[in-house]
């Protein structure tokens, strides 16, 4: 999946403008990256598109602990959405990326969440393509 077609996923899902699902994909996957492990972080970032693998950057290996509350309310501060369209937003980014990445790397990924997270990656609307 290159980023056009992530992007349009993320819109699609979200049904955010485009500029809202590129800052909101931003927002989300640099507040994820504090939630994973460092290794978890550059595995994502092999498999999504070159254009977001910045916000999947660590320094450290550890992962912070984030509930989900936490998780929208900082993907919210720094997307600048209101908090229904923050949430909206992280829902179809995480659920775009488990679509992007393979199998074994989306169950890595949800190992490492905590349970609460799952809501946000249910399958939303699945994207005509």
């Amino acid at each position: 999946m290159d980023s056009t077609e992530f992007l349009n996923a993320v819109a699609e899902r979200s049904r955010l403008p485009l500029p809202e699902a590129a800052t909101v994909t931003r927002a989300t996957l640099t507040t994820l990256t504090a939630r994973v492990s460092g290794g978890q972080a550059r595995d994502l970032a092999a498999q999504l598109p070159e254009e977001f693998r910045g916000c999947l950057r660590k320094e450290v290996d550890f992962a912070e602990p984030l509930d989900l509350v936490q998780f929208l309310e900082e993907v919210k501060d720094r997307s600048g959405l209101d908090d229904e369209r923050a949430a909206a937003g992280a829902r179809a980014v995480l659920t775009t990326v488990c679509e992007a990445v393979s199998a074994d790397e989306r169950d890595d990924l949800v190992a490492e969440l905590p349970k609460d997270f799952r809501r946000l990656l249910r399958p939303a609307a699945r994207v005509r393509g």
